[in-house]
């Protein structure tokens, strides 16, 4: 079993980076507009989000772990060890990938060049398989632990859209799945429209999206993620467009599996007292080992 998980997180955080008239503790407002998204104190003591993602990732039974990092953003390396590879987190063996943003542009290429950049650096891993997820959102144990349990060549979370706690609006901006009667992933819509959606729902009126958890294979996935084209709108490559190629071209592919839970989720400053309640109420303290404060 390919113990090996892949987190996202070169984004440049431009949502957060917003300020909005959000009550919030003084340096949590420095923190997002200053640091990585997933590095914001929310935690107990201002234990960072990604303190929590890394827990669960342990549990769930996984022990090598490769952060993609943006080359403009310290803070992930300076708070967990500044080492390529081989930093003891948790358990865990953390190391990095730095996901560069290319020349004339102003931020990273998107989540499928931030994955691709992983690959790219790890031509060991070829036939075999990982799991694939943001730093923004805290999955489940469970969740992750399916992921790392599947056979299939490859797996996603399919989670149900009524389960979610977010208000409506942001709900509607999640991808929605369609997947066939034998379980698999047939394809990912991106803000479907009304007929999408029905078409999308199963018997029960069911509605499955994805919250981009993924368990891939590294020689199946990585020539989806060397051509994926450009969103014409928002000129990145994404990972859900290159595993819609991929499932195109090659049927039953990824195997969705359904899940009924919220997962929490860190985009912009408005989400920061939500996620710390939901941590009071999940993590009590001292559920986990310390980490070094960091310096401020």
């Amino acid at each position: 079993m390919d113990r090996t998980i892949v987190i996202l997180a070169g984004g440049i955080s431009s949502r957060m980076r917003k300020a909005l008239s959000v009550p919030l503790n003084p340096r949590l407002r420095r923190e997002a507009e200053e640091l990585s998204k997933s590095m914001i104190g929310v935690g107990e003591g201002f234990r960072p989000f990604l303190d929590y993602v890394l827990f669960n990732v342990r549990e769930a039974g996984y022990r090598d772990v490769v952060i993609v990092i943006g080359e403009r953003d310290n803070s992930i390396r300076e708070y967990y060890g500044k080492a390529e590879r081989g930093n003891e987190v948790f358990g865990l063996s953390v190391s990095y990938a730095i996901q560069r943003i290319p020349l004339g542009r102003g931020k990273p290429l998107g989540t499928a060049d931030a994955l691709l950049q992983a690959l790219g650096a790890a031509p060991q891993w070829r036939g075999r398989k990982f799991t694939v997820c943001n730093s923004d959102n805290l999955y489940s144990v469970e969740a992750l632990r399916l992921m790392l349990a599947s056979e299939d060549p490859g797996a996603m979370i399919d989670y149900d859209r009524a389960a979610l706690e977010f208000d409506q609006a942001m709900i509607e901006q999640f991808a929605v799945t369609r997947v066939s009667a034998r379980g698999f992933l047939v394809d990912i819509l991106e803000k479907p429209h009304a007929g999408a959606m029905t078409q999308s729902q199963d018997g029960s009126g069911r509605i499955g999206v994805s919250m981009n958890l993924f368990r891939l294979s590294y020689d199946l996935v990585l020539p989806f993620l060397e051509s994926v084209p450009l969103h014409p709108l928002r000129l990145e490559k994404e990972l859900p467009a290159a595993i819609q190629m991929m499932v195109r071209k090659y049927p039953e592919s990824v195997r969705a599996i359904p899940m009924a839970e919220h997962v929490p989720d860190l985009t912009s400053q408005s989400d920061i007292p939500r996620v710390q309640e939901y941590l009071r109420r999940t993590f009590p303290p001292f559920t986990f080992e310390a980490r070094p404060a960091r310096s401020r």
